[in-house]
């Protein structure tokens, strides 16, 4: 059975978990309505999308 030679110390433990961090996702501006909506998708406040009308947004 594989053993580990030596412990593990808590830097390297803890150095290896630091990746695992999520982030926040980023939010741009409509350029249209000036409403935050995520990058690359379609604005959820007027349905536009690279300056064209995509979904039709009822009010």
């Amino acid at each position: 059975m594989a053993v580990p030679k030596r412990k593990t110390s808590k830097t390297r433990r803890d150095t290896r978990r630091a990746t695992h961090a999520g982030s926040a996702p980023s939010v741009s501006e409509c350029p249209q309505c000036h409403a935050p909506k995520l990058s690359h998708r379609v604005c959820p406040n007027c349905g536009m999308y690279d300056g064209r009308q995509v979904v039709k947004v009822e009010e």
